[in-house]
C-alpha cells in the first residue's frame, strides 16, 4: 500500500495543527458556528442529530493492520467503542467531542491517516473495487491510478469549493463492476484497445433525489492523459455547474441539461489546452506508483481451485461460508475472504473496538497485514492461503464476523437514518435489523440467491436504495415514518434504477411487504438459478405490484 513521504506527512500534520487552532477559536466563541462550518467540513467533521460525526478517510478502501488498531484505539478512547464503515470505504465516528477532534487527527497522522476532504464541496475519497490487486478478472490493479488521482485532487486550489461534492471511482474488471462506477460523478474504467491500455471515462452519475446513470463521454483515453482529462471535466463543471440551487448543483444535472454530446465537446475543448502540460503522466511515475502496490511475499503454491471446490462441496458452516464469502484469487494457492459486518443484532457496517483489534491481529496472521473496505460495508482479507480457510473461519466465528451472507438479502446497505442524521425522514437501522431477524434462516437466504437490499432514511440516498434489487426509502408522511418500496435497481455494469411500485407502507408493514415480494419472486422464477433481478426484468413490475396492493390489507393506505 502507499507509504507517505515527508511531504504527505507534513501536509497531514500541518492540517491537524491548523484545525486545532480553529477548534480552539470555536470553543472560545471567537468563531460562530456559521464561520466554523466550512472549516470543520474541510476536515470531515459534521454536526449531526445528537453529536458531531467525524468521517475518516480510507483511500480506495485499503487499510493496514496498524491503521486498524489505531482506529480501534481512537474509537475506544474518544468515542463509544465502535466505528461505522461507510459506502465510500471510509470510517465514521458518531460521538466524538469537539474538543477531542484535534487529538484524534494527531493520532491518525501517526499512522498515515486523516479526515481531509471527506466532506464539503470538493473531490471526496477515491474509491475502487475491494478486490483490486487480487481479482482474476481485472486487467490490472487500479489502485496506483487511484493514488495518483488522490494526490492530484487533495488540496487542489481550483476544486476546493466546487458547486457540490464530487466523487470518482475506478473499475478494472470488465463487466464485473464492483465499485458502482456508473453512479459516480466520474467513473474511470480501465480498458484495452488494440493492445494499448487506457480508460473509458463516464461522467454524470449519481443517486440522491435525482438518480442518474452516468454517460460515456470518452471511449478511450490513453493512460498518460488521465489527470489532464479529469481536470478538464472538473474545470467545465466548476465553471458551469449551478451554485444557485443545491438540488441542481451536481454534475449529473449539468450533463443532462447540456446533453452528453455538448458536454463532451466542452471537455475536449478544455482538454486541448492542457493535455500536453505538466499534468501528463510519464511511464516512470506510473511505474513508481505501481511499486507501492506490488504483490506481497506470496509462497509458491499450486493452484487451490480444486481444494476450494472441495471445501465448498460440504454441507456444514465452513462449506456455506466458503461458498458465499470466499472468492478465487489470481495468485495460485490463495483466496480472498469477505468478513461480513452484517451479524444479526448489529447495525450494518458497525465494528466494535475489540473486533477491530482482533481483525488487525487476524490480518497479520492470514493476510499479510492488509484489509480492504467494501462499499457494501464489509471488510476483505485479500491474501488468504486457501489451506488456512478452515482455521480463519473458526477465528471469525469466535469474533462474530463469519456470517455467510455475502450477496444475500441480509448483506444489505443501510444508512444511519433518523437515529443519527438530522437530514433523515425515517429510521433505517431498526428496519434493517427487523429484516435481518425475519430472514435470518441462511437456507432461505441461499434459496433466494443473489439479492441486494438497500435502505435509505431520506432522499439523499446514502443507503443507495435506488440501486437495490429491492430498495427501501424512508419518508415522512404527515409526521409518521413510512417506507417506499422499489424494485429492479442495479449498481453493477448492468446499471438500472429501481422502480417505485406504489404507495408507501408504515413501519410495522414494510417487512411484511418485503416478504410478499420475495414470495412472488420464488413463485415466478423459472428455476432456482434465475436470480431476483433476472426474474424482475423478465416479468416486469406488475406481478409484484398486484401482490402488494391487491390485498385488502393495504387498501386503506393513501398514495404517497
Amino acid at each position: 500500500m502507499y507509504t507517505y513521504d515527508e511531504y504527505d506527512q507534513k501536509l497531514v500534520r500541518e492540517r491537524a495543527a491548523q484545525f486545532r487552532g480553529q477548534v480552539e477559536r470555536r470553543l472560545s466563541g471567537e468563531l460562530t458556528e456559521n464561520e466554523f462550518k466550512p472549516l470543520r467540513l474541510q476536515n470531515g467533521l459534521y454536526l449531526q442529530l445528537h453529536a458531531y460525526m467525524l468521517r475518516i478517510a480510507i483511500p480506495y478502501g485499503v487499510l493496514s493492520s496498524t491503521q486498524m488498531r489505531k482506529l480501534a484505539e481512537v474509537s475506544r478512547t474518544y468515542d463509544r467503542g465502535y466505528g461505522h464503515f461507510t459506502t465510500r470505504q471510509n470510517l465514521q465516528l458518531n460521538w466524538p467531542k469537539l474538543e477531542d477532534v484535534p487529538k484524534i487527527l494527531d493520532e491518525l497522522a501517526e499512522v498515515e491517516m486523516h479526515a481531509i476532504q471527506t466532506s464539503g464541496n470538493c473531490i471526496r475519497n477515491i474509491t475502487t473495487d475491494p478486490l483490486a490487486g487480487v481479482a482474476r478478472d481485472e486487467l490490472e490493479d487500479p489502485r496506483p491510478f487511484c493514488e495518483i488521482t488522490r494526490q492530484w485532487s487533495t488540496f487542489h486550489p481550483e476544486f476546493a469549493f466546487l458547486p457540490r461534492k464530487f466523487k470518482i471511482a475506478f473499475n478494472a474488471s470488465g463487466d464485473n463492476d464492483r465499485a458502482a462506477m456508473k453512479y459516480h460523478d466520474i467513473g474511470v474504467k480501465i480498458v484495452d484497445r488494440d493492445g494499448e491500455r487506457g480508460f473509458e471515462i463516464w461522467v454524470g452519475g449519481g443517486m440522491g433525489r435525482t438518480p442518474v446513470i452516468s454517460k460515456l463521454i470518452r471511449e478511450f483515453l490513453p493512460r498518460e492523459h488521465l489527470i489532464s482529462y479529469l481536470e478538464a471535466v472538473l474545470r467545465v463543471y466548476n465553471q458551469l455547474g449551478r451554485r444557485d440551487n443545491i438540488y441542481k448543483a451536481r454534475i449529473k444535472i449539468l450533463v443532462n441539461e447540456t446533453g452528453p454530446d455538448e458536454f463532451r465537446r466542452l471537455v475536449e475543448a478544455e482538454w486541448e489546452d492542457t493535455k500536453e502540460s505538466s499534468l501528463r503522466l510519464d511511464e516512470a511515475e506510473i511505474e513508481r506508483m505501481r511499486g507501492f502496490f506490488s504483490a506481497p511475499d506470496y509462497e509458491s503454491l499450486p493452484s487451490s481451485d480444486e481444494l476450494l471446490g472441495q471445501i465448498r462441496s460440504g454441507d456444514g458452516a465452513l462449506a456455506r461460508w466458503a461458498r458465499n464469502n470466499v472468492v478465487v484469487h489470481k495468485q495460485p494457492g490463495y483466496s480472498a475472504v469477505t468478513l461480513s459486518l452484517k451479524e444479526p443484532g448489529t447495525p450494518p457496517g458497525d465494528l466494535s473496538d475489540s473486533q477491530m483489534d482482533t481483525v488487525a491481529d487476524l490480518a497479520d496472521t492470514y493476510s499479510f497485514g492488509e484489509i480492504s473496505v467494501t462499499h457494501i460495508q464489509n471488510l476483505v482479507f485479500p491474501h488468504v492461503k486457501t489451506s488456512e480457510l478452515e482455521s480463519l473461519h473458526a477465528d471469525l466465528v469466535a469474533l462474530g464476523l463469519a456470517t455467510p451472507n455475502i450477496g444475500r438479502i441480509n448483506d444489505m446497505i443501510c444508512c444511519p437514518g433518523l437515529d443519527f442524521c438530522n437530514l433523515a425522514n425515517a429510521r433505517s437501522i431498526p428496519i434493517a435489523q427487523e429484516i435481518t431477524e425475519r430472514f435470518e434462516d441462511i437456507d432461505y437466504q441461499d434459496d433466494l440467491g443473489e439479492l441486494a437490499l438497500k435502505i435509505s432514511g431520506c432522499i439523499n440516498a446514502c443507503g443507495h436504495h435506488h440501486v437495490g434489487h429491492i430498495g427501501i426509502l424512508g419518508i415522512d408522511k404527515r409526521g409518521v415514518e413510512h417506507y417506499q418500496l422499489m424494485l429492479g435497481g442495479s449498481a453493477g455494469d448492468d446499471a438500472s434504477i429501481g422502480k417505485i411500485l406504489g404507495r408507501s407502507f408504515p413501519a410495522e408493514e414494510i417487512v411484511e411487504a418485503v416478504e410478499r415480494v420475495l414470495k412472488t419472486y420464488v413463485d415466478l422464477r423459472e428455476s432456482p438459478e434465475e436470480a431476483f433481478l433476472q426474474t424482475f426484468r423478465r416479468v416486469g413490475e406488475d406481478p409484484f405490484r398486484d401482490t402488494l396492493y391487491g390485498d385488502v390489507l393495504y387498501a386503506d393506505h393513501s398514495k404517497s
